[in-house]
């Protein structure tokens, strides 16, 4: 299906080898998209080099993603940093003569501990990532869209942390939360320019970062990684944990003409796992 022929896709957090951005960008590519793949590209404070999307490692995301065909560009971005989205939305638009997809997948979800414990530092590193991040490039990209006049969609990377809480990831879970409230408001005001918003709800994917998770969930239940996942199945209705491919799908859904009536939804992926 080329469902997204012409069209141009900016996806933010999308660096990292098996991580959700870059089975976002596969399938929106194979959607007949022109993408942006987008990550901060560089370590900083809370974010060590091993849990995020390198400068080497973005370029080898797109390497690996041309060789499967499709238009596909590199792009440096610290979603915190408003002058840097500003300039990758420049990019895109320079690049390809468009901006009509925004994908803001960037997240943290590694930062787990103890409420009591969680140093306010840390706590504030993934709200500016998973929350203000998609604030100032929806904010950008929205610009863009209207300037253009041709509507647009943005898809945010939720959670089923968005619709229930979850220990040790308080921050996580409020982040997630927060999104939500922000795609329904974004749905509200940009409607008349017919860019539609909403937001993917996955379960637990084990992508690089979700594999932390395990292990992280596992010690704490006393537990192996396998008899942890093996519970987590248990508890989802299809019998399985979701697969990066599975948000893909649901994100090409929500950026396609098919869905050009659906805005300010936040969509389950879990296997049955969330049901409101």
């Amino acid at each position: 299906m080329q469902r997204l022929r012409g069209k141009v896709a900016l996806v933010t957090g999308a660096g990292r080898r098996k991580g959700l951005g870059e089975a976002i960008c596969r399938r929106l590519l194979a959607e007949g998209a022109k993408v942006v793949v987008s990550d901060i590209g560089a370590p900083a404070a809370n974010l060590a080099a091993d849990r995020i999307g390198t400068n080497a490692e973005m370029q080898a995301v797109v390497d690996d993603l041309r060789r499967g065909g499709g238009e596909v560009i590199a792009c440096t971005l610290d979603v915190r940093d408003e002058a840097q989205v500003e300039s990758a939305v420049a990019t895109a638009v320079a690049e390809f003569g468009a901006l009509d997809i925004l994908v803001n997948n960037a997240g943290i979800g590694f930062l787990m501990e103890p409420l009591i414990e969680m140093p306010k530092d840390r706590w504030q590193t993934v709200l500016e990532v998973n929350l203000m991040g998609a604030f100032l490039c929806s904010k950008h990209a929205a610009r863009r869209m209207i300037a253009q006049g041709n509507g647009g969609r943005i898809v945010n990377i939720a959670s089923v942390a968005a619709k229930s809480g979850s220990m040790h990831l308080a921050a996580y879970a409020a982040s997630k939360h927060g999104m939500v409230g922000l795609t329904r408001s974004a749905a509200l005001e940009l409607g008349a320019h017919r860019i539609t918003v909403n937001a993917v709800c996955p379960n637990h994917v084990t992508t690089g970062l979700g594999a932390l998770q395990n292990e992280y969930r596992s010690k704490q239940r006393g537990q192996t990684v396998d008899e942890y996942l093996a519970e987590m199945r248990g508890r989802i209705p299809l019998g399985r944990v979701g697969l990066a491919e599975d948000t893909a799908k649901a994100v090409a859904f929500l950026c396609s003409d098919e869905a050009q009536y659906v805005t300010g939804e936040a969509m389950n992926v879990s296997g049955g796992q969330e049901m409101h």
